[in-house]
């Protein structure tokens, strides 16, 4: 299993960003994904999950109407959408897939001005 995030960066509060997680290893479309985000050495906060076949989606109550979550199951991929950012969002992005126990490397996200 292996899963590859891309995506972060530098962005100004109010702004938007896509990231992307790269799946392989194993059957992608049979598998809830996750998103979740770090600070330093916090607890890992769950951003959100999507179902394995992309109808059902789950938010945190930081994120809720401001990201989405989605995926493209022909292509392995998943998809953060975020959008009105804010210093708060600040975090080590990460992906994981549900049932398997696999995390990917994470992608750097920094909100300022």
């Amino acid at each position: 299993v292996h899963l590859v995030e891309s995506g972060g960066g530098l962005v100004q509060p109010g702004g938007s960003l896509r990231l992307s997680c790269a799946a392989s290893g194993f059957i992608f479309s049979d598998y809830a994904m996750r998103w979740f985000r770090q600070v330093g050495n916090q607890e890992r906060e769950l951003v959100g999950r999507i179902s394995a076949d992309g109808t059902t989606t789950y938010y945190g109550d930081a994120v809720e109407g401001r990201f989405t979550i989605s995926r493209d199951n022909a292509n392995n991929a998943m998809y953060l959408q975020m959008n009105s950012l804010t210093p708060d969002d600040t975090a080590v992005y990460i992906c994981n897939v549900l049932g398997l126990g696999k995390w990917g490397q994470g992608t750097q996200v920094t909100v300022s001005s």
